[in-house]
């Protein structure tokens, strides 16, 4: 056929336009491109004290394991898919992705989104490097004498006992806040991997609030003023002291106080105090 191509691989009675071969070669092209740019040196975050506030906080006396512990944290840049229930949460807006240091190094996210775009484009090579990382990081912490305390999920929501990560790891105490209530409940996670359930008033996210009541996993709170004693039937602690205090408080609420855009939020996200939801278990 005048005019035409082969295009490599494909069977020899098949004639494709050349057109359609440089546009097939520019879209290859680019996918390597992709490739090349989702590569990271680095996924966790290991530093003693960590640019996340509360994170940081969780390395003090009078914490779990005594203080003596090391952080080892994942912050990825969310999206509908690493977090699968902001949608119905009403979250995305209010995300704290570009509070703290974002909100001042363009590189945090940029960062960020390339460790996403590693977790979208390469899962197997992504994990063999999370879990090359957790390994040098139990090293590390065996060799300072110190508990290794890992959060794989500081803007995300990904199902990581489903990968075998806390599993494979049993000497680091993993912990995160999850919006999907199915993965509450002692049976769900192996004993070194803790949850928080993260709640919202808004009706889309009802189920999810009905399901997490049901379990002893604390539920995090974001309050729009000043926080009430009870909440859900449940006494109400200060979250913003220390997340590993959180994450050990048992079946309470963890009140913590709405930040930056969070304290303007009208999605039921933040709750206002005054105003019971009609779906709360009493």
């Amino acid at each position: 056929m005048t005019g035409s191509k082969q295009m490599p691989g494909t069977k020899k009675c098949v004639q494709i336009p050349g057109k359609i071969v440089k546009i097939y070669a520019t879209v290859k092209q680019l996918a390597d491109n992709k490739r090349e740019k989702v590569m990271v040196k680095k996924l966790l975050d290991t530093a003693k004290v960590s640019g996340n506030t509360k994170v940081a906080k969780t390395g003090k006396k009078g914490m779990p394991f005594g203080g003596n512990v090391r952080m080892a944290q994942l912050s990825m840049m969310p999206d509908s898919i690493l977090c699968a229930g902001s949608k119905a949460a009403g979250c995305m807006d209010l995300c704290l992705k570009d509070a703290g240091l974002a909100a001042v190094y363009r590189s945090v996210n940029i960062a960020r989104q390339a460790r996403t775009d590693f977790w979208h484009a390469d899962r197997e090579g992504f994990l063999s490097q999370l879990r090359r990382e957790l390994s040098n990081f139990t090293k590390l912490c065996d060799k300072q004498g110190v508990k290794g305390v890992v959060r794989l999920n500081v803007l995300s929501d990904i199902a990581w006992e489903e990968h075998n990560i806390p599993q494979d790891f049993p000497s680091l105490y993993f912990y995160d806040y999850t919006k999907r209530a199915k993965r509450l409940g002692k049976d769900k996670t192996p004993a070194n991997y803790d949850l928080m359930f993260s709640y919202s008033a808004r009706h889309q996210y009802r189920k999810q609030v009905l399901m997490a009541v049901c379990h002893d996993n604390p539920i995090a709170v974001v309050f729009k003023s000043k926080m009430p004693d009870t909440f859900l039937g449940r006494d109400v602690i200060d979250g913003d002291q220390s997340d590993l205090t959180n994450v050990y408080a048992g079946k309470v609420v963890i009140g913590l106080k709405a930040k930056g855009p969070a304290k303007h939020d009208t999605s039921g996200f933040v709750v206002d105090a005054n105003v019971i939801p009609s779906f709360t278990v009493a």
